[in-house]
């Protein structure tokens, strides 16, 4: 599968979960049961816009991850993979060795970000007069709507960024908060994971551009390592890797940075939980927790997403609990497109997709 299938099936399969889940994010397995019946939902179900098929900001974060990313390349900046990443959990240049240069990736990232944040505080593109509003993104105006964006996204970004603590330890900003607003937006750090000649994957290099610039929002450890990891099993995707073994050498990433426990254990206990017998219930993906922090919308993203052979079915697995549905469905819905493409998207759920045109272009070109 060539790697643009790849790309574009991890950035649809997200906003498609993202989708799904959103109707129902704020409703206990209760709540969602008595009104969708004992399945819960099996398809997209209308929001309280009364639309069905709408995105958060989960993939709006995702989507200006990407022009982020875009931009830093642009600008001459060697994307993640390139060969270059210092030392596990230096997390920063460091004077004297030849180290990633983490600046030149995590700027134009927090600008892309702070042009998300004119989304949520606008009802249409304002006026170029800061040096972050430029791009194509800012100016499609069906991205203006706020989506329940995370807190510790808008607190943050409404902080100043003095560059990334080394990794294990506290941020800057927001230096408690691990909510799972920085893993539904790292796919794409995984995405451009390959090396200079396009043939050798950088995981390491996603995990720690992920993981820094999820300190652009959240200082918690848990939260920017939570991130590293999930970019990091999707750069093993892109490169061919089954998903099993992808989240193992990611788990042999995550040993060689400090604080790394919270994430390590939410991810042995989703492989264990989908090897384990039986069904694979709500019952099941509430036993991993409520999905409002990191490293448990990572877990239920990945058990989900291994434990149902079926892509939509594990779709549905993962939104249909009592916790933050629209998160879940976006980190699984990214995991399945990487491994599989986009081929094997449900395309009653891609026809009425919000902004899937925005979507493929982008995909095309970051692949």
């Amino acid at each position: 599968m060539q790697v643009r299938d790849r790309v574009r099936g991890c950035l649809l399969g997200g906003a498609i979960g993202d989708a799904l889940g959103a109707p129902i994010e704020f409703q206990s397995l209760r709540e969602i049961r008595r009104e969708h019946g004992a399945d819960g939902i099996t398809g997209y179900v209308t929001t309280w816009r009364g639309k069905s098929g709408l995105i958060t900001d989960d993939t709006q974060m995702t989507l200006f991850t990407v022009e982020g990313l875009l931009a830093a390349r642009a600008g001459g900046a060697p994307v993640p993979g390139n060969g270059n990443a210092p030392e596990p959990g230096a997390g920063r240049d460091t004077p004297g060795r030849a180290a990633y240069p983490y600046r030149a990736v995590a700027e134009p990232v927090r600008e892309a970000y702070l042009r998300w944040l004119d989304t949520q505080d606008h009802h249409g593109p304002p006026p170029a007069d800061r040096p972050h509003r430029a791009g194509r993104l800012r100016e499609e105006t069906w991205l203006y709507s706020r989506r329940a964006p995370g807190n510790a996204c808008l607190s943050g970004l409404r902080q100043r960024f003095p560059g990334p603590s080394p990794l294990g330890r506290p941020g800057p900003v927001n230096p408690n908060s691990k909510g799972c607003g920085t893993v539904m937006r790292s796919a794409p750090f995984g995405l451009v994971a390959l090396s200079a000649e396009g043939e050798r994957p950088g995981p390491r290099e996603a995990f720690e551009a992920a993981a820094v610039c999820a300190q652009i929002t959240h200082g918690h450890p848990t939260g920017y390592l939570a991130a590293g990891a999930f970019a990091a099993i999707t750069a093993y995707l892109v490169a061919g890797e089954a998903l099993e073994p992808a989240v193992h050498r990611a788990l042999g990433l995550l040993a060689a940075y400090p604080a790394h426990d919270e994430t390590s254990a939410a991810l042995r206990a989703a492989v264990a939980l989908a090897a384990a017998g039986g069904a694979h219930t709500p019952e099941r993906v509430e036993s991993l927790g409520g999905a409002w922090v990191a490293e448990e919308a990572l877990a239920i993203g990945v058990y989900c997403a291994l434990a149902e052979p079926s892509v939509e079915r594990a779709l549905l697995l993962s939104v249909n609990h009592s916790g933050d549905s629209d998160s879940t469905g976006s980190v699984c819905g990214n995991l399945l497109g990487a491994r599989h493409g986009a081929d094997v998207l449900p395309a009653a759920w891609l026809r009425p997709l919000e902004g899937r045109d925005t979507i493929e272009r982008l995909a095309a070109d970051l692949a």
